[in-house]
């Protein structure tokens, strides 16, 4: 999951040197800690928070074959 979510994110950012994804496990939910450059923040998000939508959708779709609740906070 989360060479998932450093996949799309650096796919999406200018600096993908500086895309950091930490994992937190509290049972059976894992929180997952994205944080990028500054200049960045905008291309991760997207207009109206599309893309940080599409891309927890994408993450929690995978997370449903291995029944675990799955968050995705963008820092």
């Amino acid at each position: 999951m989360k060479e998932l979510i450093e996949l799309i994110a650096k796919s999406l950012v200018d600096n993908p040197d500086m895309v950091v994804v930490k994992e937190k496990n509290d049972g059976k939910t894992v929180v997952y800690e994205l944080s990028v450059a500054d200049d960045d923040m905008g291309k991760v998000i997207g207009k109206q928070g599309r893309i940080a939508k599409a891309m927890r959708t994408v993450v929690k779709a995978a997370a449903a074959r291995e029944y675990k609740k799955v968050i995705v906070d963008i820092i």
